[in-house]
């Protein structure tokens, strides 16, 4: 099922990619140049904002309506990542996730610089959010919730349902530095 569904999960991705940074167009037509590329602090803002709430829905929605846990399926986390390398590659976005609390399923997702760690502790204290622009990219970190499904793996030993915080890192290339 996930692999049928990872392809139509990066065509809707790219497609939000490309319609945000050529407005009216269908699809990118120039693979040399990556549109993002050309947009400006607030632009890719909006389009993080975007992609992060596209990406944390359909998170939700492969959890809830796709996968169960005694069927030996990958989990949906894993499968979007295939979308974070296709974005990657032909937009020039980086997206991963984030350990923020809970247990790391993956250790490629714990903080590893100083962006990472601050986006850790803001989104721990219950920010939403929290931007970083260095080096010509806007980054954000945008909390994921980790509902009740998610915290049987993320949270074993919890002794509270409640929702826990995970991230989301969306990456933008922006003009100037």
């Amino acid at each position: 099922m996930y692999t049928r569904l990872a392809p139509t999960i990066t065509a809707a991705a790219l497609s939000i990619v490309c319609g945000l940074t050529h407005p009216g167009t269908a699809r990118c037509d120039d693979p040399g140049e990556a549109p993002s590329e050309r947009v400006g602090r607030r632009e890719a803002r909006r389009q993080a904002r975007l992609l992060h709430e596209t990406i944390h829905s359909t998170l939700h929605r492969m959890h809830h309506e796709f996968y169960r846990e005694d069927e030996g399926l990958p989990i949906p986390a894993a499968v979007i990542e295939d979308t974070f390398d296709d974005l990657k590659e032909t937009q020039q976005v980086e997206l991963r996730w984030l350990v923020v609390e809970g247990q790391a399923m993956n250790t490629d997702h714990v903080a590893r610089n100083e962006f990472e760690k601050a986006a850790v502790k803001a989104l721990e204290s219950g920010r939403e959010e929290y931007e970083w622009i260095d080096g010509g990219m806007y980054r954000r970190a945008g909390a994921i919730s980790l509902t009740n499904a998610c915290l049987k793996c993320h949270v074993p030993d919890r002794k509270t349902t409640e929702n826990r915080t995970a991230g989301l890192i969306v990456g933008v290339p922006i003009r100037g530095k």
